[in-house]
């Protein structure tokens, strides 16, 4: 069985295998905190601190994880100034970039759909 880092070849993508890139990528996108995170550092949110107080709900704990794991994924870039006090800046990589092209569709698809989610949702709890 293949590790979580490790990508299947796939002769197309299949969400139903777990080792397959693009189920892998759905798992990126799918922690929402990361989501967030990337679009924040897109909007030129590319301190900590701004995130901490832009980004409604999240914690400093999940805020330094999502970071961490979207640097280690390569999504984005951390530049240490070495200054004092500390400076440190986030960026997105080009992969990252990418990727928010992908949840920009996300997001114009729900200002379509959203209202018949909520609509077929009201409906169903009757």
């Amino acid at each position: 069985m293949a590790g979580q880092d490790q990508a299947v070849v796939c002769a197309a993508p299949n969400l139903l295998l777990a080792g397959c890139p693009s189920r892998q990528a759905l798992d990126l996108i799918a922690d929402k905190w990361s989501v967030l995170v990337l679009y924040a550092v897109n909007s030129g949110l590319n301190r900590h601190g701004q995130m901490l107080r832009e980004i409604e709900g999240i914690s400093h704990k999940m805020l330094t994880q999502s970071l961490h794991e979207l640097q280690r994924s390569g999504l984005i870039r951390r530049q240490d100034y070495q200054q004092r006090p500390l400076r440190v800046e986030y960026s997105l990589t080009a992969s990252g970039t990418s990727l928010l092209e992908v949840v920009q569709r996300l997001c114009d698809w729900s200002v379509t759909w959203m209202p018949h989610v909520s609509q077929a949702r009201a409906t169903h709890s009757q």
